[in-house]
């Protein structure tokens, strides 16, 4: 197990040492989150801890997704992969670590805007509860985001086209921008499928504001959604290594 966990701590550290400062993660983990709800959010009265549950869903979100889709095609144009999949590594292995290293990224800078927010009265009101859900969150996530990886391209701007194509329409049905009791109904079932919604509803459950699903629901949610992204991330790696030998 910890010879496992070494191989996995290795890939991790690569893909820190290498990709968290690359254009396309620095502009949709940090810069995007924080201008699209300044946008929304600019002159309208809306109170800071519902303004804080949204920013750090919407951030925990984008920078969780910003580094797994940049990894595979990076690699692939580089010639690097055929290096790490010669490795006595599996492709479970080579993406726990690419999701490892994009948790830590998620968690960080999550965590960063949770401190910041002291500054605008915004406390934590359950900290067990926003803990469980900066970790989950990020990882299911980072999974998301290596999922939609899977494509044999060699060309991060392909992969980040195809993410923003499923990052953006998530954003806008998940009760960032409007929480869940206040959607059309038909607007609710939609937002019910979308991982986001549950992160967003314990954002807002840690800070104490009013929430629409309950707890226990979001969090099962959340699970099962990092088990379904993992496994189907896994399967279409290995479908895809060939194609980028």
């Amino acid at each position: 197990m910890v010879e496992w966990f070494t191989r996995i701590w290795a890939i991790a550290k690569k893909d820190i040492k290498i990709y968290y400062l690359k254009g396309p993660v620095v502009i949709f983990g940090l810069l995007l989150p924080l201008f699209l709800y300044l946008a929304y959010a600019w002159g309208r009265s809306i109170e800071p801890v519902e303004a804080v549950a949204s920013i750090m869903a919407m951030t925990i979100f984008f920078t969780s997704t910003a580094v797994g889709p940049v990894i595979a095609p990076w690699e692939t144009r580089s010639r690097t992969f055929e290096r790490l999949i010669s490795a006595p590594v599996n492709m479970a292995m080579i993406l726990m670590g690419d999701a490892l290293a994009s948790t830590i990224f998620g968690v960080a800078i999550t965590v960063a805007i949770a401190v910041f927010s002291t500054i605008a009265g915004v406390y934590l009101a359950d900290a067990a509860l926003f803990a469980f859900n900066i970790v989950a969150s990020a990882i299911c996530f980072s999974f998301l985001g290596l999922l939609l990886s899977s494509p044999p391209a060699d060309t991060p701007a392909n992969i980040m086209m195809l993410s923003s194509l499923l990052k953006f329409p998530l954003i806008f049905v998940s009760g960032i921008f409007m929480p869940i009791g206040k959607m059309p109904v038909s607007m609710r079932a939609i937002a019910l499928l979308s991982p986001l919604t549950y992160t967003t509803e314990l954002f807002r459950q840690s800070v104490h504001v009013e929430t629409t699903i309950p707890t226990h629901w979001a969090i099962i949610a959340l699970i099962t959604y990092t088990i379904i992204f993992a496994l189907a991330a896994v399967k279409l790696h290995e479908r895809s290594a060939p194609k980028r030998l």
